[in-house]
């Protein structure tokens, strides 16, 4: 598996003829949109009503040997637009998306962020998760690794917070080096035993 970041909460997955993108964003918001054919999206911020998009919302769904799940958020959802968090089992991996929250999950959701592999976190602040808040949720879900996204980048419109305040928080002062992407496989996994924080480079 290939996980690449472009941005805001756009990452492609890449898993041999399937690839999955997530939350893909305009130029308007002053990032350079990605550029390739998925087989998947998944948006965990959707507007009402819903036209065409490939998946949203709660639901199950298996496409191109990907199992996935999409939890909503009732208490972040609105008669305007739907939250969503999508679990994604894929190379037997398990991939957690928190999208755009800005709150702890409710109770039923949070018994499904068990055993998750890869967590992918907002970890710019305010609109969604506080920073500090976004570590206690991590530590909380406890995953093999975390990458985060929603933060501070050139370019970028709407005002963000620096990713190197989360880091800070997670690694007790420690920031590190972001990579260009991150090539796993489950194996890999087999050797750690506390949460790593992967920061990529779009």
């Amino acid at each position: 598996m290939i996980i690449t970041f472009y941005g805001e909460g756009c990452f492609k997955i890449q898993s041999g003829e399937t690839t999955i993108l997530t939350d893909p964003f305009a130029s308007s918001s002053g990032l350079t949109p990605p550029r390739f054919k998925s087989d998947i999206i998944l948006k965990t911020l959707t507007a009402l009503p819903l036209i065409g998009q490939s998946i949203y919302g709660p639901g199950e769904y298996n496409i191109k040997g990907a199992d996935i799940i999409g939890l909503g958020l009732t208490e972040e959802s609105s008669e305007k637009f739907i939250k969503t968090i999508y679990l994604v089992k894929l190379e037997d991996l398990k991939l957690c998306f928190l999208g755009h929250i800005s709150k702890v999950p409710e109770p039923d959701i949070m018994k499904y962020l068990e055993e998750i592999d890869i967590l992918f976190i907002p970890a710019g602040g305010k609109p969604f998760l506080e920073q500090k808040l976004a570590t206690q949720i991590t530590k909380d879900i406890g995953p093999k690794i975390v990458i985060p996204s929603f933060y501070k980048l050139p370019g970028l419109k709407r005002p963000a917070g620096d990713l190197k305040i989360f880091l800070e928080e997670i690694n007790h002062g420690a920031t590190g080096q972001a990579q260009e992407k991150l090539t796993i496989k489950k194996k890999d996994l087999a050797g750690i035993k506390k949460t790593e924080v992967m920061a990529l480079k779009p």
